[in-house]
């Protein structure tokens, strides 16, 4: 069964065609004044009976690799969407690096998705400033989230976040920027379960 509890409402989530970029006057370098799709702190947590499969996704990274995400099956995958002009991906960088690093050693990797930076230096500038220590898929079009099959837990905000459990399911859905302390609660559980 999937339970989902409201933390905080925001805007209501349109549609994954709709994402564009954040607005505001805290904008990062490609910010301006467009609409968002900003989350509405909904945070979904499915049961491991109910949990839908991660689809493929893969690319180049904001550093010119190649990655897929099934790279990391047998551990769990935490999964964020993120944009250099977005107001709460600044707010929420530092948390996701922290918890990132706090939990290597616990089978947990960390994977981003930069989507809408036109510009990939923007992208680096950002995991540079932030001391990124993840790799992130570069999806100036959007292109990675639409992967995601309609109806599924899929990353439909920027930023949102996807706790994908050992067998490469999804776990927990998060539309909103988080602190470590909601990144961890809704962590600890899926690394709990072995």
């Amino acid at each position: 069964m999937i339970q989902s509890r409201v933390v905080k409402g925001a805007v209501a989530v349109a549609g994954l065609v709709a994402l564009t970029a954040c607005s505001g006057d805290q904008a990062g370098p490609s910010g301006g004044d467009s609409n968002i799709v900003q989350g509405n702190g909904d945070i979904t947590v499915v049961d491991a009976a109910d949990r839908q499969a991660l689809p493929e996704l893969s690319g180049e990274t904001v550093e010119g690799e190649q990655l897929s995400v099934s790279d990391y099956a047998g551990d769990i995958l935490v999964l964020n969407v993120w944009g250099s002009w977005c107001a709460p991906c600044i707010a929420e960088a530092d948390n996701l690096v922290t918890v990132a690093e706090e939990t290597a050693d616990q089978g947990v990797q960390f994977v981003g998705i930069n989507t809408r930076d036109p510009s990939v230096e923007n992208a680096r500038a950002f995991e540079e400033r932030h001391e990124v220590p993840y790799p992130s898929l570069y999806d100036p079009d959007g292109r990675l989230l639409l992967e995601f099959p309609k109806g599924s837990l899929n990353p439909q905000a920027v930023p949102s976040t996807l706790i994908v459990d050992r067998e490469g399911r999804i776990a927990v859905r998060l539309l909103k920027p988080l602190t470590e302390d909601e990144l961890r609660d809704a962590l600890d559980p899926v690394i709990a379960e072995g």
